[in-house]
């Protein structure tokens, strides 16, 4: 079976921990291919969802994705980003967008016949990302519910009860994982260290060792829910 993983830099795993690789690892008798591209939103998936699935002809899609959406929409200092590097109208993916935009890939997925898999990714940047985070992982739970498309929550256990203390997401932010990316930066450590993260290391990417957490509970769920 061949097995995509669609979504942003979460999924993409080279920014921090990659617990695609894992999976991967754990599923040899499948194909698992990484199809994240850091700081996609759910209308990059969809503009890029044609030239993915005719390249490598998926029978299953795991679509994770929301992160950039609740940042744009709660942090309007980085829209200049989203809206020239990533071509979003104005910067920003509303909710009813979110929400439109997430039921068009699933009903594209179903009409090609390619069973879609749902993952709800957490955040524990600060608490203002977080509760909109919640409300863009709800969306995608009842968008996928509505046709019958199985959810792994990746969201409820991972969330913190108490979230760091930390301001808005800036512009400055998203330039730093460019910067740190070109130079091979890997200190994680001292970065989780200097806000008191807990399986991130700037409230957003995995830990190394985080990956396998992740990867465990996705492999669980696919076991479960892949249609052979």
């Amino acid at each position: 079976m061949n097995l995509i993983f669609l979504g942003d830099s979460l999924t993409n795993g080279s920014y921090g921990g990659d617990w695609v690789a894992l999976v991967r690892a754990a599923l040899p008798q499948h194909t698992v291919i990484n199809a994240g591209v850091g700081g996609d939103t759910v209308l990059n998936l969809l503009a890029r969802l044609e030239a993915v699935l005719e390249q490598h002809a998926p029978d299953a899609v795991f679509v994770m994705v929301g992160g950039n959406d609740a940042v744009s929409y709660t942090m309007p200092d980085t829209r200049g980003y989203y809206r020239s590097a990533k071509r979003i109208p104005d910067g920003v993916v509303t909710p009813d967008l979110f929400r439109t935009t997430y039921r068009e890939l699933l009903t594209t997925l179903l009409l090609r016949h390619v069973q879609p898999l749902v993952g709800l990714a957490p955040t524990e940047y600060n608490q203002t990302l977080i509760e909109a985070k919640r409300q863009y992982n709800q969306i995608a739970r009842e968008e996928a519910a509505a046709l019958n498309v199985p959810v792994c929550d990746l969201e409820t256990d991972l969330t913190p009860a108490q979230p760091v203390e930390r301001g808005p997401v800036t512009l400055a932010f998203i330039q730093e994982i460019g910067q740190r990316q070109a130079s091979g930066w890997r200190d994680f450590a001292a970065a989780r260290a200097a806000w008191g993260y807990t399986y991130t290391f700037d409230g957003m990417h995995l830990m190394p060792e985080a990956a396998p957490l992740f990867a465990q509970r996705v492999t669980a769920f696919l076991k479960d829910h892949l249609v052979l």
